[in-house]
């Protein structure tokens, strides 16, 4: 095992990411940054059925990411808020968009507002930390090393894939953090692909994984110019709403 001072994710360079959830009577709005995407999610319910859903993105790195917005209110509009169906949707969606939409469901009746602040540092020789704060409290570390947990023991020499079963076993607030945590620290493993302007998405090999990597669509996605924003570097995401993150 590598014995390399592990990297502080807050200090090291690499991927960052914010998360606000906002309920409100009748509605939750759910809104992320992170190096590649701004986007917003609003859900209008009479407390059991989504009865209106909004979204914006403010930025996304391909051209047809914008498709992705009709895709979610088909999969959303008039469906229970617990409807386990829509998880079949996810792979024909934004997923970021629909895990924004997810959490206005998940969070629909409440009042207090949620956030998420994650650190993920690039690898060093294989290794690299990932950490999440829930409303400014220290939520989780977690140590990988060539793709595989370290930390926590509890799923230690499985990959990110593959720890489905443990984030059934925790309770309801750990298990949202840790998806979120698990979600982050896949898409943070983005930072080492070189996806220059233009790129065509059908040569990332990621076919069927998104609505931009849809067959046909993929073909046809091209990346925009000004895709990706090193937060590690500069001000965080959503800066113009950094007190919320506030902690202590």
């Amino acid at each position: 095992m590598n014995s390399a001072p592990l990297p502080d994710p807050e200090i090291a360079p690499g991927y960052r990411r914010r998360i606000v959830i906002e309920p409100s009577p009748g509605a939750v709005t759910a809104e992320l940054e992170d190096d590649y995407h701004r986007m917003v999610v609003t859900l209008r319910h009479d407390g059991e059925v989504i009865t209106g859903v909004a979204s914006k993105m403010k930025r996304s790195p391909w051209t047809t990411c914008e498709g992705a917005m009709a895709a979610l209110d088909e999969t959303f509009l008039g469906k229970r808020l617990d409807d386990p169906s829509v998880k079949r949707m996810k792979s024909l969606n934004c997923t970021h968009l629909y895990d924004l939409a997810t959490f206005c469901a998940g969070h629909a009746g409440e009042s207090a507002r949620v956030t998420y602040e994650i650190f993920t540092s690039d690898p060093v020789d294989g290794r690299f930390v990932t950490r999440l704060y829930r409303d400014g409290e220290h939520m989780f570390d977690w140590t990988l090393d060539t793709g595989r947990f370290v930390t926590p023991e509890a799923v230690a020499g499985k990959g990110l894939t593959g720890i489905g079963e443990w984030l059934d076993s925790l309770p309801p607030r750990e298990q949202e953090a840790a998806r979120i945590l698990r979600w982050a620290s896949m898409v943070a493993g983005g930072r080492g692909i070189s996806m220059p302007t233009g790129m065509v998405g059908a040569d990332i090999g990621m076919i069927g994984s998104c609505h931009t990597f849809q067959p046909g669509t993929a073909q046809e996605a091209r990346r925009k110019p000004g895709a990706s924003v090193d937060f590690s570097v500069g001000d965080g995401p959503l800066a113009d709403r950094a007190e919320l993150f506030a902690r202590g």
